[in-house]
């Protein structure tokens, strides 16, 4: 006859999984801040603009699956698209 798994045991298992999942996803977010940080610096207006339409998408689906807060998405969000605006638009500069 089997053996019946603990609850415990279970729900470690789950906790590892939901970890990594999580951990991962993070890790993409930082890649794509990143690759749009790097891309402002480059003053290429084309390829960050592209870049941060990527990592608003990117944010908001973290935070919809409540990786993130949603505040903490949308704080982000607004310092990236605050440093396109003040390298990219002539009346800010």
């Amino acid at each position: 006859m089997a053996v019946k798994q603990s609850s415990a045991e279970k729900r470690h298992k789950q906790s590892e999984v939901r970890r990594l999942r999580n951990k991962s996803a993070k890790s993409s977010v930082h890649t794509s801040t990143r690759k749009y940080i790097e891309a402002v610096h480059a003053k290429d207006a084309a390829l960050a603009a592209e870049r941060l339409k990527a990592l608003v998408k990117e944010l908001d689906t973290v935070a919809g699956k409540g990786i993130i807060s949603k505040n903490s998405a949308s704080r982000k969000k607004s310092r990236m698209m605050k440093l396109y605006n003040t390298s990219f638009n002539t009346a800010a500069n």
